[in-house]
């Protein structure tokens, strides 16, 4: 049967975005045809299990196994092997989540194809057009014709670049959705611990741990600067020791930089990448957190956990200006005493924004269906 919407997943990010949103479709609005289309964009065939079925997630019902490339291969192959889906399927609309290649890929092919184009997280920027995500996520807007919102203040943005007010709904963030629904299976910190290999050092840390995570090509392909970061988190491990689950480019970028060292540093439990259940439990049971990653900016605002962002800017400034995020670049002293005031003080405290309430796919499935019935 044809579909009536497409979604589209490719990358571990739109995982924890999309499953809330298949289950509301299933919920809520059963009498549209939806189908799943997995670009393949991630590749580790064990973690997209891992993920789907700990997040409910239907098998995709089309796999494209784009796999690794550059941004414009990866994009360009992406765009060949879906356009004959959209022929084949010839759907009411495709949506779309988040930044990630294969959002603006399937954007770009659905609108010049003539079919309506939903993005969900729509209107983040971080004005910083060096960063390949800032540019997928601007084209995406421009080519959606129904735009859904994380937080009110999106609207500006897009507003500011000419996209009418009447396209736009504040629905409130999926992500938040899927973290709500999945608290009581996450998997308890101490579980994770001793299932790695020594992790004496962390039961007995009087002042707890931090997490770390580190993956944009920003802070690891400098060799430079990924030998700054990683010199001021090993004197911070002294402090409070780490759980670093490595993505596996880190670790390589790390290895070729020749600073392989700092992954077997004494106050360091170096992990493989870890289930959602898995990171959901470290997180929540955390001191702070030390990263680069967008979600998890969003996950320790809504956790109440303080969360060190190791960038420059962020798309997501709610997370600073009402949650538990600070903003700290990559500059060592900067970092130094953002520990030091987490560890005296417990951090930031911050609130939950509006509309991050666990029923942001509902509000999305409810409104897209009325809109495809309107239009």
């Amino acid at each position: 049967m044809p579909a009536d919407i497409l979604c589209i997943v490719g990358a571990r990010p739109n995982f924890m975005k999309i499953a809330p949103i298949m289950a509301a479709f299933r919920a809520n609005a059963p009498h549209l045809t939806v189908k799943l289309v997995h670009t393949g964009q991630h590749y580790d065939v064990a973690m997209n299990d891992r993920f789907f079925e700990q997040l409910g997630i239907p098998n995709p019902d089309i796999s494209l196994e784009v796999g690794s490339a550059s941004h414009a291969v990866q994009t360009a192959e992406i765009m060949k092997r879906f356009e004959p889906v959209l022929e084949a399927e010839q759907p009411q609309a495709v949506l779309v989540v988040g930044d990630v290649n294969s959002t603006i890929a399937c954007a770009l092919v659905a609108a010049k194809r003539g079919v309506r184009v939903v993005h969900v997280e729509a209107g983040l920027r971080s004005r910083d057009r060096t960063m390949p995500e800032e540019i997928n996520r601007i084209l995406t807007d421009q080519l959606s014709d129904r735009l859904y919102t994380t937080e009110a203040e999106a609207l500006d943005n897009l507003h500011a670049e000419g996209i009418a007010a009447e396209r736009v709904c504040f629905a409130g963030n999926v992500m938040i959705d899927t973290l709500r629904a999945s608290e009581a299976r996450a998997v308890p910190a101490q579980q994770t611990l001793m299932a790695a290999a020594d992790p004496q050092v962390f039961t007995m840390a009087p002042d707890g741990y931090a997490v770390l995570t580190l993956h944009r090509p920003s802070n690891v392909d400098d060799p430079q600067v990924l030998s700054r970061l990683l010199a001021v988190l090993g004197e911070i491990s002294e402090r409070l020791p780490l759980v670093f689950p490595v993505h596996p480019r880190t670790q390589n970028k790390i290895r070729e930089a020749g600073l392989g060292g700092f992954l077997d540093s004494p106050r360091l439990l170096a992990l493989p990448p870890v289930g959602y259940f898995e990171m959901i439990g470290l997180m929540r049971e955390a001191k702070l957190i030390l990263t680069d990653s967008g979600g998890l900016q969003e996950e320790t605002t809504a956790l109440g956990v303080p969360c060190l962002t190791l960038r420059e800017n962020t798309e997501r400034p709610i997370t600073i200006t009402q949650g538990t995020n600070t903003l700290v670049g990559t500059d060592t002293a900067a970092i130094r005493q953002a520990v030091a005031d987490v560890l005296a003080t417990g951090g930031k405290g911050g609130r939950q924004p509006q509309n991050w309430d666990g029923h942001a796919a509902e509000r999305i499935v409810a409104d897209l269906a009325a809109w495809l019935a309107a239009v």
